[in-house]
């Protein structure tokens, strides 16, 4: 059954403020994104399972917990999601990656769908889905629907920011899925922007305008 999380970490809603900030450079926004998306993944993974496994330690033999073989995928809506990847991958360095290529119509806000790589054996993975903004949530929306479509159902959301509208599109569309939020904003204005929000994630992890 899919839950939606809002994280209150004091450090991930520190690190956003840093974001949020108009004068924060591509460098510095590049690394806050990484280290949000680690500190997320760290609760995002939490319930992942374990098995009791021999160890020798310096001292005695032990029976201790281990990842219990459990197959990740990382998988981006590109491009901001990239800046998400590396965090999480720090976690689990084994998990593949794929990615979903999505771009916006500037005039509808409507997603549109450019490319698509996803790993083998998908049907078997449990997916982490990252994208820095969750803002209409069309692109989230499709992004699962691929997922879907190629036979997976074990899919976790992670945004850094997400607006009202697209939460709860979001949640409509896909009440069955995991949803990780690091802060939960006002509203989307006119030009379907988050607000307070961040501005574009893509043009400032990329240093693009």
């Amino acid at each position: 059954m899919g839950k939606t999380v809002i994280l209150d970490h004091p450090l991930i809603q520190h690190k956003i403020t840093l974001l949020r900030d108009e004068n924060t450079g591509t460098r510095d926004f590049r690394i806050l994104v990484e280290e949000i998306a680690m500190l997320m993944g760290y609760e995002a993974l939490r319930d992942l399972p374990t098995e009791l496994v021999p160890v020798r330690t310096p001292v005695a033999e032990a029976m201790e917990p281990m990842l219990s073989g459990k197959k990740l995928a990382v998988v981006p809506i590109l491009r901001a999601g990239l800046g998400m990847v590396d965090g999480i991958l720090r976690l689990v360095p084994s998990a593949k990656v794929g990615h979903i290529g999505l771009y916006r119509d500037e005039v509808t806000h409507e997603p549109h769908e450019y490319y698509c790589k996803l790993p083998g054996g998908i049907e078997d993975r449990l997916v982490i889905l990252p994208d820095p903004m969750l803002a209409t949530g069309g692109s989230a929306i499709q992004a699962v629907d691929f997922i879907k479509e190629k036979g997976c159902n074990q899919i976790k959301f992670m945004c850094v920011i997400a607006a009202p509208e697209g939460l709860k599109a979001l949640q409509k569309a896909h009440p069955d899925i995991e949803i990780y939020c690091g802060c939960l904003d006002d509203h989307l204005n006119e030009d379907a922007y988050i607000v307070p929000g961040l501005g574009d994630a893509g043009d400032r992890i990329f240093g693009t305008k």
